[in-house]
């Protein structure tokens, strides 16, 4: 039994790679029944992500799975005749894909005029370049977000794939998925939410926005507040090579970092003076160096120096407050994190991933399907 405070709700998610899962995850996460609607397996095709419907494929946990072949226009029958029972549809192909298909959001509205339609691209539906093909950093970087992350001297790192895919594009996708379906509640209506990866990042960058308008962040990367230009919000290398993560921003939590590290150089009182910011972090770094990352650890971990070891993948789970929070879970022996957030009373559960196309006569059955007419749809090889 599922539990969590979407309990109740209906969701249909298109299979496919990035933020679609996330998001479908996310809703999965907090108690939303979602079936997801995979491909059937062509052994001719190659797969370039082998993780996709095993159990490390963590993206796909807590939902169960029909497996349709929707260039079938029986199998797309099947898919209408759960769309008018379903709270929401959720997509992530390139505009067009599913209007081809003869599954776009006005077929669906005629089965179900309450559905919610969540759409999530990189470009958004509409656009100059809303059919190009892109990944996720290349939409972050037409928001002005890449241009402000890395050193100087050096082209912008890739971020993982989290401010685009994860953050702009699945997170938006999730959070305006249950916005609409809140709406349509009152208005019995539903709606298409256009859920774009460059819309999302640049929405993340709200607050650089305003620093930038107001004058006080520059657009030379390595120079700012928060991007590592200030000498007490940075990561420093320990004598054993592994690294530190400091942010001291407020003077209370700065006086605290210097008084337990034993800065007395004068020249670390100078703490906003952007000039001596590069010799300040000269200095802190030769500090940092002299005591490995978990001698840092035993002297500044769990005060007020706003100090923290940087862990890699695997030390993470282990570390005494992820631990103490249950911050990552264990689900068929593959260790990810736990659904966030918490809620006190109807609290989510990360379930196991089911195999593409294991639940298909269950999902029928439990949605109204008779009997007989599963029978017929298996041996049709439709199902």
């Amino acid at each position: 039994m599922t539990s969590g405070p979407l309990k109740g709700l209906r969701v249909i998610e298109m299979a496919g790679i990035g933020p679609c899962p996330f998001a479908a995850m996310m809703l999965a996460d907090m108690g939303a029944e979602v079936i997801r609607i995979d491909r059937k397996a062509d052994p001719s095709m190659p797969n370039p992500y082998p993780v996709l419907g095993t159990k490390y494929d963590v993206m796909a946990r807590g939902r169960r799975t029909l497996a349709l072949d929707l260039k079938d226009p029986r199998a797309r029958q099947v898919l209408l005749d759960l769309v008018a029972k379903a709270d929401a549809l959720v997509e992530g192909f390139r505009p067009g894909v599913m209007e081809r298909l003869g599954l776009g959001p006005d077929a669906c509205f005629e089965r179900n005029p309450k559905l919610v339609v969540g759409r999530v691209t990189g470009w958004g539906q509409s656009g100059p370049l809303a059919q190009a093909a892109g990944h996720d950093l290349n939409y972050v970087a037409l928001t002005g977000m890449l241009h402000a992350m890395g050193d100087a001297d050096r082209p912008p790192p890739p971020p993982l794939n989290l401010v685009g895919d994860f953050g702009g594009g699945g997170m938006m996708l999730a959070f305006g998925v249950v916005c609409a379906m809140l709406e349509a509640r009152t208005s019995g209506r539903g709606q298409v939410v256009d859920a774009a990866m460059t819309d999302g990042a640049a929405l993340l960058g709200a607050m650089m926005a305003g620093l930038r308008a107001q004058g006080s962040w520059s657009a030379a990367r390595g120079a700012n507040l928060l991007d590592g230009g200030a000498p007490f919000y940075a990561t420093y290398a320990c004598a054993d090579g592994r690294f530190i993560a400091v942010g001291a921003i407020e003077p209370q939590f700065y006086a605290q970092l210097l008084a337990l590290t034993g800065a007395s150089d004068p020249a670390f009182a100078r703490q906003w003076d952007r000039d001596d910011w590069p010799a300040l972090k000269d200095k802190f770094a030769a500090l940092f160096a002299t005591r490995t990352r978990d001698a840092w650890c035993a002297l500044l971990e769990g005060t007020d120096a706003c100090f923290a070891p940087v862990l890699d993948m695997d030390e993470a789970p282990r570390h005494p407050h992820n631990a103490a929070r249950a911050t990552f879970v264990d689900v068929d022996g593959v260790t990810q994190p736990a659904p966030a957030p918490r809620f006190s009373r109807t609290p989510g559960a990360a379930r196991p991933v089911a195999a593409p196309g294991q639940d298909g006569a269950a999902i029928l059955a439990d949605w109204g399907w008779p009997r007989d007419a599963i029978a017929t749809l298996r041996r049709d090889n439709i199902v």
